[in-house]
């Protein structure tokens, strides 16, 4: 009998290189997305399926492939709202409250992520001047995705 032979596969293999802007603005999904399109020149789309990372937590994603540019964009929400349901005791009926989950747990201040995949710095820095453009975004800046611990929520 030979001897078995285990092979692990690295967690490394599925790290890309990305850069992240963090946008904070209490504008929709559909608003921030239009806001961004018209003052950055992009063409961000809804995509057809949200980002699910469990039954429960669906996140909105617009994305846009730059093929001129060899950029691709992905617009990304950090939050979202579930339904819980507490049985209650007695005559009144189950109470619903609202819940916020987050994608990136560790930023829950930010609203919205925008990954940039291998656009050059000129271009990723002038994109976030732009964004900061816009009358209802309150900031936007670059994240260091190197310490992000919920980074891999991000690689889909």
């Amino acid at each position: 009998m030979g001897m078995l032979t285990t092979h692990k596969i690295s967690a490394d293999l599925y790290d890309d290189s990305f850069s992240l802007i963090a946008i904070h603005s209490d504008l929709e999904d559909y608003a921030i997305t239009y806001a961004i399109n018209s003052i950055c020149g992009l063409f961000l789309k809804r995509m057809t399926k949200d980002l699910h990372l469990d039954e429960n937590m669906s996140f909105s994603v617009f994305d846009w492939d730059d093929v001129i540019n060899d950029v691709y964009w992905t617009l990304i929400s950090n939050k979202c709202e579930v339904e819980v349901e507490t049985p209650s005791v007695g005559l009144f009926g189950n109470n619903i409250s609202i819940k916020t989950d987050y994608l990136v747990k560790e930023r829950k201040e930010v609203d919205y992520f925008l990954k940039v995949d291998s656009a050059d710095a000129t271009i990723f820095l002038q994109k976030i001047k732009s964004i900061n453009q816009i009358a209802k975004v309150i900031t936007a800046y670059p994240l260091d995705t190197q310490n992000l611990k919920s980074k891999r929520n991000l690689i889909f």
